[in-house]
């Protein structure tokens, strides 16, 4: 499955599609890498991780196809 993540970056914070280390984007916070992350992860149906300051994941966000989602 396709995965997002707002990481650290030095004292800002990046949006990565995962696997590549190359940001997709730079901010100053953690707010804004979300605000600029979810709508990526929505439209890709990817997964979202937000990490924390000291790299652990602090939370995540499912856009793909979640069996606990679906309706039936």
């Amino acid at each position: 499955m396709k995965t997002h993540h707002v990481v650290p970056h030095g004292d800002q914070w990046a949006v990565k599609k995962g696997g590549s280390s190359k940001p997709i984007a730079v901010v100053p916070t953690q707010k804004e890498g979300i605000s600029i992350a979810r709508p990526i992860s929505q439209n890709q149906g990817s997964e979202l991780f937000i990490h924390r300051p000291n790299g652990q994941i602090r939370d995540r966000d499912s856009h793909g196809n979640d069996p606990k989602n679906s309706k039936g």
